[in-house]
């Protein structure tokens, strides 16, 4: 496996649709096992497949490290519910953050790595980190969901709460 460099904004494949998998091979799956090792390098809890460089629907999340990892092919939203406001960041933002609002709770529809469909249904933080990742698959970036930007003395204070 290797740990892939990320892509930065204003890079413009951030803000580009992503087309749809429709081959589920070995290459794929030597993607997302990059994807997850260099998430887990960066310290992130997502990261999407523009944000490596490859224009396709494929995203990884993985919310408290150890807890087994999602992996999300082709996803689409099928269910929203409620709201909650939440601080976001971005390994293609780096040191940037913002309190954005989400639904509080969300079902999806995706693909796993051999092409096989599934639902998965998420609230609170696992809904936020997921639906950030498919706005990045759409060309979508949460800056342009943010409603305040957060310093980081600010966010050391989120984060002891």
């Amino acid at each position: 496996m290797a740990i892939l460099p990320i892509v930065l904004f204003p890079e413009k494949i951030l803000q580009q649709k992503c087309d749809k998998v429709t081959s589920f091979d070995k290459k794929l799956a030597k993607l997302l096992n990059n994807m997850y090792e260099t998430m887990v390098e960066a310290d992130g809890v997502g990261l999407a497949a523009p944000q490596v460089g490859v224009k396709k629907q494929v995203a990884v999340v993985e919310i408290e490290e150890g807890s087994g990892h999602l992996e999300l092919i082709n996803p689409e939203v099928l269910e929203m519910e409620g709201e909650q406001t939440g601080v976001e960041g971005c390994l293609s933002f780096p040191s940037l953050y913002g309190e954005v609002s989400r639904p509080y709770s969300i079902k999806v529809r995706a693909q796993d790595r051999k092409g096989s469909f599934f639902e998965i249904e998420a609230e609170d933080f696992l809904a936020r980190a997921l639906l950030h990742e498919i706005d990045h698959l759409q060309g979508v970036l949460f800056t342009s969901k943010v409603s305040r930007y957060i310093s980081e003395e600010e966010l050391e204070g989120y984060e002891e709460e």
